[in-house]
């Protein structure tokens, strides 16, 4: 680079700085005369707004609800799976992307949302399975749906009892699903436990149904969170396999507060083959969407229309309307669902499409709060910068008073001497101060008066 170049730059330099100093000075001015302020106190005002503004563009952004949700599901063809693709369906047309993330079912699910270094902000858990687990940081969207769990079983004669399968041999679910977690707990209250004569096995749900099967096992727990549908379909069907009426389904439900008495009705199955052929008690805990704290309460409602949409309708278990439900059970409901449930979406989610609406809502609660309280905030700024300057002129005037006062007692020449270097201490105070160009009539007063005064003192001097 040449001189003349590095001359030229330098030159180019310094003429923007005196650029962006003439605009500052300009803009300065302006603020002082519309609000009444010093340059000291215009300058703080103006920094002062600046960094107000730039919270707030700050906070417009980073408030902004995410467009990505990412949802840990379950096992492939289970019902949280496909729920979970119905909910991606719903959201795409909002504009929201759900990922999804296949899980063993509902113990991994809250697992994932528990631990705070895997990236998940939402998911199906079964009821019951938080037992052990860390979840104050969690909060549910509501209960979606019933989760019966079915006890599939081969015998001569039905069962009555779950005590009646001690000394069997039990698929109770993979370890990490809502299956295993109700089964072995219901298990338990019948003193069949692990390592006892009963053989529990923790396998996958196909696996399970083979060895059904072949007749190399007993029974088998499943339900949906982990079971693909068409297993539990072909099992009811199958010729010499059944499923358990849970004939105590009051007293579980009663004693273990997150289980509810279902009834398969006769002929629900299949009408024309009567299957099955009589009514039959199920226990079933409801299924919760839950999500951790921090969740927008843009996304929240998304989450909970979809689910409206996807569970809301009638079933063979649930009535219309239903589901989702605000019930409360381990976790605590979010205060956004709460809302929700009360009053639907806010007006703008509502009618608008949701970048526009979340574009909106946010303007409103950032913006409209900062104009608020801004502007009667600049508008205050001057009356208290004005009462400081009246302050500042009226200590003098106090000052005066008292030296008149003082001329009007007998006075020794000592005396006079003393108040005559107490008015030249005023006179000198009131030259240095600095006052705005709107107080020059009240500063002025002022230095006239402290003339009349010293007029005063003299004259007497010389009478």
């Amino acid at each position: 680079m040449t001189q003349d170049q590095t001359n030229s730059r330098d030159e180019g330099r310094q003429s923007l700085v005196a650029r962006l100093r003439l605009r500052l000075h300009t803009l300065q001015a302006a603020f002082g005369q519309t609000f009444g302020l010093g340059p000291g106190a215009t300058l703080s005002a103006l920094i002062f707004t600046t960094l107000v503004l730039l919270a707030a563009v700050f906070g417009f952004f980073y408030f902004a609800p995410p467009t990505t949700i990412i949802i840990t599901s379950g096992d492939a063809g289970s019902l949280f799976q496909r729920n979970a693709g119905k909910y991606a369906k719903i959201l795409a047309r909002k504009g929201v992307t759900l990922k999804i993330l296949p899980s063993a079912g509902s113990f991994e699910n809250l697992e994932r949302l528990v631990d705070p270094k895997f990236k998940v902000d939402v998911g199906f858990v079964q009821s019951g399975v938080a037992k052990g687990q860390n979840i104050d940081r969690l909060m549910s969207l509501g209960s979606v749906s019933y989760e019966p769990l079915y006890l599939f079983y081969r015998a001569s004669k039905p069962f009555a009892l779950l005590s009646d399968f001690t000394g069997k041999k039990l698929a109770v679910g993979e370890k990490g699903t809502g299956t295993n977690v109700l089964a072995l707990a219901l298990l338990a209250l019948n003193d069949i436990k692990p390592g006892g004569p009963t053989t529990l096995l923790e396998i996958d749900d196909e696996e399970a149904e083979k060895l059904l099967a072949q007749d190399k096992i007993d029974g088998v727990f499943m339900m949906g969170d982990s079971a693909a549908s068409r297993t539990m379909r072909d099992l009811m069907r199958t010729p010499g396999i059944t499923a358990f009426h849970f004939k105590q389904a009051d007293a579980y439900a009663r004693r273990t507060r997150y289980l509810n008495k279902l009834v398969l009705l006769e002929g629900s199955v299949n009408f024309g083959k009567n299957i099955p052929d009589h009514d039959i008690y199920l226990l079933s805990p409801t299924v919760e969407l839950v999500a951790r704290e921090n969740l927008h309460p843009a996304l929240s409602d998304v989450l909970l229309e979809a689910a409206t949409e996807v569970h809301g309708r009638a079933g063979r278990f649930q009535r219309q309307g239903e589901f989702p439900a605000p019930l409360e059970h381990e976790y605590r409901i979010s205060p956004d669902a709460l809302r929700y449930y009360k009053s639907g979406k806010t007006f703008f989610y509502r009618y608008l499409p949701f970048r526009i609406a979340s574009f909106l809502n946010r303007f409103l609660v950032v913006f409209v709060p900062l104009i608020l309280v801004l502007i009667p905030g600049l508008k205050l700024l001057p009356v208290m910068y004005r009462w400081r300057i009246r302050l500042r002129i009226l200590r003098w005037y106090r000052a005066l008073l008292e030296l008149e006062g003082d001329m009007s007692r007998e006075r020794t020449p000592e005396k006079h001497k003393e108040l005559i270097g107490r008015l030249d201490h005023i006179e000198q105070s009131v030259n240095q101060l600095k006052v705005p160009a709107s107080f020059a009539d009240q500063f002025y007063f002022l230095r006239s008066h402290i003339s009349l005064v010293r007029s005063r003192l003299l004259g007497d001097s010389s009478g």
